[in-house]
């Protein structure tokens, strides 16, 4: 096939692109097509030279969208499209050539994740219109997961519940968390053995892997579960909902809208979801961002600790997305919390390594579990997987 692979990734209002070629060191043309469907929407990338481009698309549709996408692709046609699927509940372990037994499962799984799969599903049928004689490839966040065993995924609720109703623990995050643990597979001496990642952005995960395997996640039946996220609550207590409803007389709704949109560093700060704001804050003194840090770093080193039974040995824990990459501070704050585990920075190292650095941030001569920063690469690990299910199907 044509080596390049058209990633696409949409959200309701938005559709983030990627043209990547099998050559890792061929340019990307990438970009965001967002605040769609309204007068401010526009197109933002850049081109094969790096130069960086904003185009306005006043109240363009994600297919309007889609169409100014390929007429930024500079004439190079890719050879198939991948998209990200956030949700593909236990159909799916990898990923799927989509035809109509995929879309319905897609449909099928719609109530798991409301504001997620019909976004990704308008964007199949928009992305159809456009490139009708591609192929097209589904790729799940959650198939990473689906190596789960039923001790970790379980929740302890009547059986039907799951049997006639899927209610279990799925996981996301899963292309970041199985590239950046094939990544340190090939980087590490330890190899594919046993490493903790934690994938820090607005949203967060962490995760077991064992031999390149997802033994358990943060993350369950929604991506609300887990860790302290940018506007996501995480954990609570199961109880809250009816206590707020019967104390405030709260509808489902207004619940669901206060744990996903307005809690996490936001609801704590009482500032801000951005990390870097919530730094600058608490080193000035700010007593709610001081908080926020505190209870997102201690909520982290909980869930890996946690993680770490899952795992026969510990070779090392991986930090990557937005904050993982690029906040030294929670690297070390985190790290502090897990004095047990022999884990050891060179303090030089982790301060150096930010903006898409990649390395070990160990004591040179320290032998205990090692301590990486793995920029992720989802938009990779999509095309390569997209790659790999266009071939095996030809």
């Amino acid at each position: 096939m044509n080596t390049s692979v058209l990633v696409i990734n949409c959200g309701s209002s938005s559709i983030k692109y990627a043209l990547i070629d099998s050559d890792p060191n061929a340019s990307r043309l990438a970009g965001l097509a967002e605040r769609l469907g309204s007068s401010e929407a526009c197109l933002k990338g850049n081109t094969s030279s790096g130069k960086r481009f904003t185009q306005t698309l006043p109240n363009a549709d994600h297919a309007e969208a889609l169409k100014a996408i390929l007429e930024r692709l500079e004439g190079r046609v890719p050879g198939a499209v991948g998209h990200r699927i956030v949700h593909g509940g236990e159909h799916f372990t990898q990923a799927a050539m989509i035809d109509d037994h995929v879309i319905d499962a897609i449909e099928a799984t719609a109530a798991l994740a409301p504001l997620h799969n019909p976004a990704n599903l308008a964007g199949i049928a928009a992305t159809q219109d456009v490139f009708p004689d591609l192929p097209q490839v589904a790729v799940f966040d959650t198939a990473f997961h689906q190596t789960l065993p039923p001790r970790a995924y379980r929740y302890a609720l009547p059986e039907a519940l799951y049997t006639e109703y899927g209610i279990r623990r799925y996981g996301f995050h899963g292309t970041s968390h199985a590239y950046v643990s094939q990544r340190a597979a090939t980087l590490s001496n330890r190899g594919a053995g046993g490493w903790l990642t934690a994938h820090l952005g607005n949203g967060c995960s962490t995760s077991a892997i064992w031999n390149n395997q997802s033994l358990d996640t943060s993350m369950g039946l929604t991506p609300l579960e887990g860790l302290v996220m940018g506007t996501r609550s995480g954990d609570v207590d199961p109880g809250l909902h009816a206590h707020l409803h019967r104390q405030l007389n709260w509808s489902l709704d207004e619940i669901d809208n206060v744990l996903n949109k307005q809690s996490g560093l936001l609801g704590l700060s009482g500032l801000t979801n951005d990390m870097r704001e919530v730094e600058d804050q608490a080193l000035a003194g700010h007593k709610g961002a001081k908080l926020a840090l505190e209870v997102f770093c201690y909520r982290i080193a909980k869930s890996l600790a946690a993680l770490s039974c899952a795992l026969p040995q510990l070779d090392g824990i991986i930090f990557t997305g937005g904050i993982g990459e690029n906040s030294p501070t929670v690297r070390r704050n985190v790290l502090a919390l897990l004095p047990h585990f022999r884990f050891s920075v060179d303090d030089v190292a982790n301060e150096a390594t930010i903006r898409g650095k990649e390395g070990k941030v160990d004591n040179a001569d320290h032998h205990g579990p090692e301590v990486w920063v793995i920029p992720t690469d989802e938009e990779g690990r999509i095309a390569m997987e997209t790659r790999h299910c266009v071939e095996t199907s030809e």
